[in-house]
């Protein structure tokens, strides 16, 4: 976007969805992400999660890159950078406070699949992500080993889709965003008109809104 390139190399505050306040020197700028040196990590935010931009000339942190930019792309877009960072550990930001951390094991047309220590194989819809941190290269989530680190994959085959894949999980009990709510947990039932059909743990039927599923993994 050409309209935040004058600010390359510059401080900037940025305000992205969720009312949270973002500082740093601009790195550079793709077709449809950023890339924010914080000081401490490169971070990679979509567009669509930018509410507000400005400079921040009042800033008197010194931003001092010790490392190279992790992604070395042709092309700097939300798609190639996930493309690229697959097998790498990141942390990732999808829901309320609660950051992610693991690694993309698939690019799909719509929606990630991610591989977290903790939630193991989970479905992220790209227009999910609020920004994405690789890991130093001598990081890994948890100071786990290597070892213990492992994709495990499901006997579920992928989908292209976001929606197609979560047919699949039909009559599986399902954790949408991080099961922050009771009623983001429970026995998926069916997906009609754009609306998921979810049987809670007291047999009560909650209808959620597709579109605004931030992550699913079931157990």
């Amino acid at each position: 976007m050409e309209t935040l390139r004058p600010f390359l190399d510059q401080k900037v505050k940025i305000e992205i969805s969720g009312n949270e306040t973002l500082c740093g020197k601009l790195i550079d700028v793709g077709s449809d992400i950023i890339v924010l040196f914080n000081g401490k990590d490169y971070l990679y935010i979509p567009f669509m999660h930018i509410q507000h931009f400005w400079g921040n000339q009042e800033d008197e942190e010194e931003y001092n890159e010790t490392d190279s930019v992790p992604f070395n792309t042709t092309t700097l877009s939300v798609r190639s950078i996930l493309t690229n960072a697959k097998g790498l550990f990141l942390e990732v930001k999808v829901a309320g406070k609660q950051s992610i951390h693991g690694y993309v094991t698939s690019v799909q047309s719509d929606y990630i699949i991610f591989y977290s220590p903790v939630f193991k194989t989970m479905y992220i819809p790209f227009h999910h992500l609020k920004w994405i941190i690789p890991y130093h290269t001598s990081m890994t989530p948890y100071a786990l080993e290597y070892s213990m680190l492992p994709v495990n994959p499901s006997n579920i085959t992928i989908a292209r889709s976001f929606e197609v894949q979560l047919n699949k999980l039909i009559g599986k009990v399902v954790v949408f965003d991080l099961g922050m709510s009771e009623f983001r947990i429970g026995q998926l039932k069916k997906i009609e008109s754009k609306f998921i059909h979810l049987v809670t743990a007291k047999e009560e039927v909650i209808l959620i809104n597709l579109n605004h599923i931030k992550t699913a993994h079931f157990s």
